[in-house]
């Protein structure tokens, strides 16, 4: 989360953090604006927003696993679970890999995602690496260095369609960002780690955040968060590479309403779910808007869930789900 939504996060939050948690009824401030007839398909005219669980400071980095949503909540350093009735657990209390977490300082843990062999692989942004948890939900050091210099923080992972890791990491977890004299990368990359090589394929963005591939694997999506805010697709070649980069989507200099280009993932039809402004949009493969769910605080991210019959939304205070009718597209591996 860049640095500059605090304040709004904060404000919009307040609201949606009073109110009790309900997972059967409509979430009040919620609704889904039709912008094309195409989104009947995506998600069935009636479908209602529902709130699942509150009171959080800045929830993240969805994950489905064993008939419950992992999050994190990046301002109170842990990464939580939720059952579809509402029932929490937390799961890890101090997730971020900071010893001296100051409440907060959107220093946590972020996203998660489980791998081949089942184990979970966490972000810790404010640790500024990606970590293995044990059974025992320890974290291992698993990526943390490119070409011996420390990752700037990375965001947000996914496993392509081969079986190798993709992740962003923008400057997020640094106080002075870019300016930060901790920054030993001078760019903020776009990564691919496989056969135990890591290798940087994108280093032209200036803030990647959210990630994913088409259906197929050959096409990969970057949300860019700022100074320009847009989602890229790219086509994937062999072993890795990328190539035809191009804008998907773009948001106007001048949309005032808060959030940005953050977390996205993509349904089993191509339509790829990206959270910006004013709350997550659906966005057919070829550029065009279908809707855009409206919430009362701010999104950050996506997550499919249940074989992908439900798509839960983490925001500033709160988890939301709702029903979709093309299924969204799981990891590729899951427990």
């Amino acid at each position: 989360m860049h640095p500059l939504t605090k304040l709004l996060i904060a404000a919009l939050a307040m609201t949606a953090a009073s109110l009790p948690a309900r997972a059967d009824v409509a979430a009040a401030g919620t609704h889904i604006e039709r912008l094309d007839p195409a989104l009947d398909a995506v998600i069935k005219p009636g479908t209602q927003v529902v709130r699942v669980a509150t009171g959080f400071r800045f929830t993240e980095g969805p994950m489905w696993r064993a008939g419950r949503l992992w999050f994190s909540d990046l301002a109170d350093d842990k990464v939580l679970a939720v059952a579809p009735d509402g029932k929490l657990e937390v799961l890890i209390a101090h997730a971020g890999g900071l010893p001296d977490f100051k409440p907060g300082t959107y220093l946590g843990s972020n996203a998660m995602a489980t791998d081949k062999d089942g184990s979970v692989l966490l972000v810790q942004q404010g640790g500024r690496k990606i970590v293995r948890l044990d059974g025992k939900l320890q974290p291992h050091v698993y990526l943390d260095k490119y070409q011996g210099k420390q990752l700037n923080s990375p965001n947000d992972l996914v496993f392509a369609r081969d079986g190798a890791l993709w992740f962003t990491d923008p400057p997020f977890g640094l106080s002075g960002m870019d300016k930060d004299p901790a920054k030993e990368l001078p760019f903020n990359g776009v990564y691919r780690y496989a056969d135990g090589k890591l290798t940087a394929v994108i280093t032209d963005l200036t803030l990647p955040n959210g990630i994913g591939f088409s259906p197929d694997g050959k096409t990969l999506y970057v949300a860019n968060y700022g100074p320009s805010r847009f989602v890229r697709a790219y086509d994937v070649g062999t072993n890795g590479t990328v190539s035809n980069g191009r804008v998907l989507i773009a948001y106007a200099a001048d949309e005032n309403r808060p959030g940005g280009p953050d977390g996205l993932k993509v349904d089993s039809a191509g339509n790829i779910w990206t959270t910006g402004p004013g709350g997550p949009r659906i966005v057919s493969p070829q550029g065009k808007v279908l809707g855009q769910i409206v919430l009362p605080e701010v999104a950050a991210n996506i997550g499919f869930a249940d074989g992908g019959r439900y798509a839960y939304l983490t925001a500033s205070t709160s988890i939301y789900r709702l029903a979709v009718a093309t299924p969204g597209t799981m990891p590729l591996y899951q427990k």
